[in-house]
């Protein structure tokens, strides 16, 4: 190589184009890197809207059926003891004479008495007119029935779930969060065998406010979309200064090139060309196989990358354990565990989960008293399936008392010949109100929990046949009683 050819300027544009080449299959190796992470931050979006959604099915359903066997019981209790005592009473229906409409609404308030219904509302089956309503001023209201009523007055039961509000509504971005269930049956006469005969009297329309169901949900699709967020923004931040400490030295690596370029003949330069790529190669290889790893061993790692945050990997673990944790729960409940039954001692549950607790028991300073009748006879237990349902009374029990708090466990014969387990705490007690919920799904009023504890519990004592009975005063504490059989 010539004095004149190291000054070409056409040489020196090859060179150039051919390091800017270099770089630019490094931004591409870039660009495909950060693409990935959004794609999956957006698939991590879809998915919670997909289990939000699925979770929104679920809670329809189970409302739905709830609904239509309310409205089923209302169809019966008034077709005996309204529809029937009117016509031989008063030789037929009329609801505009105060007797018979305050004889209808005390036996629909008595039936829907105690239970989360909005409104009942009756509709005549000759003409779309409400004949009668808990809500008095749409008693008479015409055309107020739609397609739904329509499906009802062929025989069809239909439901209508309007509901409004997101993910920003929580933060009072868009409109507040409203969820209204209006169930729809046909009010048939009902034969003397008490199923429903064939012609239809009218429609019953049962309304649900589903808000609070519906803003939980809500809820867990935004902690879903924000522990998505804060990992995907670590992988990130990780990623892009990976990426930023390979851009260097690919760059200093293709200065170097030029040096090189400018002493060295045609051979020599393809040489390094040649040792340079290797280089580069591996030199990608490392990062990307990092980056691939970062995910499976961040939470060992970021103490060594980023002292003093190690608490946001911690944060990622538990919040993952946690969602894992309501899924479960939500599959026992909407596909519960068959139970294995065999004659077992209630005594070697008791202690086993008593056992388990022991450290929380200290830790909370909770005194326990056990008093477990050595001469009880076995049960038919499924001994998993019954030593979930006890752990699930007995954490309600400890989360309701605070430290020095007092825990009783006995076991003894019931009078009718089983076996009788009952669990008493000193902590905060229920109001007769939340007594009646507490088996309810979705409902708690703990700031974390999916509400379905004990709504689990309830499904493991029923297929026990066993009985499980709540006595609770606020202030003074509650006791959980199970009734088993005896084992034949």
């Amino acid at each position: 190589m010539t004095k004149g050819d190291e000054t070409d300027p056409v040489l020196d544009s090859i060179r150039k184009e051919k390091v800017r080449a270099g770089l630019e299959s490094f931004k591409l190796v870039k660009y495909f890197s950060f693409s990935s992470f959004a794609a999956i931050l957006v698939f991590t979006l879809l998915l919670s809207w997909i289990i939000s959604n699925n979770a929104r099915k679920i809670m329809l359903e189970q409302n739905e059926e709830y609904s239509l066997l309310l409205a089923e019981n209302i169809n019966q209790q008034v077709f005996r003891r309204f529809v029937l005592p009117a016509v031989i009473r008063y030789g037929g229906i009329a609801l505009r004479k105060p007797e018979q409409f305050e004889l209808l609404d005390g036996i629909i308030k008595g039936v829907t008495q105690g239970l989360k219904i909005d409104s009942v509302t009756i509709f005549d089956s000759s003409m779309n007119i409400i004949s009668y309503s808990t809500i008095p001023e749409l008693v008479g209201k015409k055309e107020m029935g739609e397609a739904e009523y329509f499906k009802a007055l062929v025989g069809i039961p239909n439901s209508r779930l309007t509901y409004s509000g997101s993910v920003l509504s929580l933060m009072h971005i868009t409109t507040q969060v409203e969820c209204i269930l209006k169930t729809f049956i046909p009010f048939r006469q009902v034969r003397r065998d008490g199923e429903g005969g064939d012609i239809i009297m009218g429609v019953i329309e049962i309304e649900k406010d589903l808000s609070r169901n519906y803003t939980n949900i809500i809820k867990f699709q935004g902690r879903i979309i924000v522990v998505s967020s804060v990992v995907m923004s670590i992988l990130f931040l990780v990623l892009r200064s990976i990426v930023s400490r390979a851009g260097e030295i690919i760059e200093k690596r293709a200065v170097e090139r030029l040096r090189l370029e400018e002493k060295l003949n045609q051979a020599e330069r393809l040489v390094h060309l040649g040792k340079m790529v290797a280089t580069v190669s591996h030199e990608i290889k490392s990062p990307l196989g990092i980056v691939r790893s970062t995910a499976e061993i961040l939470e060992k790692r970021i103490a060594k990358l980023a002292p003093g945050n190690e608490h946001l990997a911690k944060i990622v673990v538990d919040e993952t354990v946690r969602l894992n944790n309501i899924v479960v729960e939500f599959l026992d409940f909407a596909r519960p565990q068959k139970a294995y039954l065999k004659p077992s001692s209630v005594n070697q549950v008791v202690r086993k989960v008593l056992d388990f607790l022991s450290h929380e028991l200290k830790r909370q300073q909770i005194e326990l008293i056990t008093d477990l009748a050595p001469d009880l006879p076995k049960a038919n237990l499924d001994q998993d399936l019954f030593y979930r349902a006890l752990l699930n009374i007995l954490v309600n029990s400890l989360q309701a008392m605070t430290e020095n708090g007092q825990l009783q466990v006995s076991t003894c014969r019931s009078q009718s010949g089983g076996i009788e387990l009952a669990i008493r705490d000193t902590g905060v007690g229920m109001s007769p109100e939340k007594i009646g919920q507490i088996f309810t799904p979705f409902f708690t009023d703990k700031n974390k929990g999916t509400g379905l504890g004990l709504a689990i519990t309830r499904t493991i004592i029923d297929s026990h046949d066993a009985e499980i009975a709540v006595q609770s005063e606020e202030e003074k504490g509650t006791t959980f009683t199970l009734t088993l059989p005896q084992a034949t």
